[in-house]
């Protein structure tokens, strides 16, 4: 059971506020037909995540580190800075998701919100002197509520069930917009903080003195990495399918979570529209704390040093602040911040491909040709998308496709 863990924590990345906001989106547009979309997003997470996870568990080093000792220093402290940019753009839509939900289920002005969720997430990350396994046993225990709350929904809205599996299976784009909302769940789920995460959450994890324990690891990580991204890929299919069952008729504009709130209790009721907001603080909290984790990683991987994990705490926390004290409207914020993880992911993708093919680097495990045909192909796919979805932000006309 040792490696019961990491694979939980990094699923969290899959389950965020911004994952809330798109989801929302697709199912309340255009109801049960982009669930493909979901089923694919999460196929592609799941390859990636056990690359990672194979890389820290082969290697004994972490991705970031691995950069650190086979690339130019020039291109380290570059690969470094944007990284961290990234860690931080993750933090804001993560910590302004939950500092969200708390004001909206208690009333409360949203800066009193971020002071409670800032609180939370620093005490959740004080568990983390005591070894690994009380920090797992936390987050698995919101990645579980996160879980039950859908659960709930999925009861509470009148579900096609019918229709609802047969798009899941069945691909199709009805329009351009439709394709614009694909790229957001496709471009959003390949994480560069949870790509970097995994390697080290489970590198050194358990002794492997001979290549015949390291498979025997890679084996027990690959299953954990397909079951912990199956929760994540249920609930998130869960989220468009509330979203559509509850909205796609009648409420189609609904694209917000703050306007989701709103609009899911007179539709269906008080109950459904506070399970809601519970799942999405438990997501906030969550996947904020898994952030700043990656982002200690991140520096110490590529620099070699570390700051004490409350001082990071503030440093990331403190744009969120800003972004709110100055009224900068809180929607418009999670955008940007998915621009900013749009630039920085093909710094990770990249590089996990390109140590996983390198046989002096991973040896009797290299990756199989077809896996890294598969895992290229999946690079380019996520890498156009979020290039469709910059040109789209700025302003720059692609043809065939109407602005959003």
């Amino acid at each position: 059971m040792v490696f019961a863990g990491p694979a939980v924590i990094a699923s969290i990345a899959y389950m965020d506020p911004g994952n809330f906001a798109t989801n929302i989106q697709a199912g309340a547009k255009f109801g049960y037909t982009l669930l493909w979309v979901v089923l694919m997003a999460n196929l592609i997470a799941m390859l990636f995540q056990a690359l990672s996870a194979r890389l820290g568990i082969v290697t004994g080093r972490n991705l970031a580190e691995l950069c650190r000792d086979r690339f130019p220093l020039p291109v380290v402290l570059v690969m470094w800075v944007v990284s961290e940019i990234a860690a931080m753009a993750t933090d804001l839509a993560e910590f302004l998701g939950g500092a969200i939900g708390l004001a909206l289920l208690f009333d409360m002005p949203l800066l009193v919100g971020m002071g409670i969720t800032a609180a939370v997430t620093l005490a959740i990350l004080l568990f983390e002197r005591g070894g690994f396994r009380p920090m797992e046993l936390i987050i698995g225990s919101l990645v579980g509520l996160i879980g039950l709350c859908y659960l709930i929904e999925m009861f509470i809205a009148p579900v096609d069930w019918a229709a609802a599996g047969l798009h899941v299976f069945v691909p199709e784009m009805p329009d351009g917009e439709a394709l614009l909302i694909s790229v957001g769940i496709i471009g959003a789920t390949v994480m560069p903080h949870a790509v970097y995460l995994h390697s080290g959450l489970t590198q050194n994890r358990a002794p492997a003195s001979n290549d015949q324990d390291r498979r025997k690891l890679v084996r027990f990580s690959n299953r954990e990495v397909v079951l912990a991204l199956a929760v994540a890929g249920l609930v998130n299919m869960a989220m468009v399918v509330m979203a559509s069952s509850a909205f796609h008729a009648g409420h189609s504009e609904v694209a917000e979570i703050e306007t989701a709130y709103h609009t899911l209790t007179p539709l269906l009721g008080v109950a459904a529209a506070e399970v809601f907001l519970i799942s999405l603080i438990a997501s906030g909290v969550s996947s904020s704390v898994v952030g700043t984790m990656a982002g200690q990683m991140i520096m110490q991987g590529f620099v070699g040093f570390s700051i004490p994990i409350w001082v990071r705490r503030l440093v990331t926390m403190l744009p969120a602040f800003v972004v709110v004290a100055l009224g900068i409207n809180a929607t418009k914020a999670l955008v940007i911040s998915q621009v900013i993880l749009s630039i920085a992911l093909p710094v990770p993708m990249i590089a996990l491909v390109y140590f996983s093919a390198s046989r002096d680097i991973m040896g009797q495990f290299v990756a199989r040709r077809s896996i890294s045909v598969i895992a290229v192909t999946g690079t380019i796919i996520v890498l156009a998308l979020n290039m469709v979805l910059l040109l789209d932000i700025f302003g720059i006309d692609i043809p065939g496709l109407p602005p959003l």
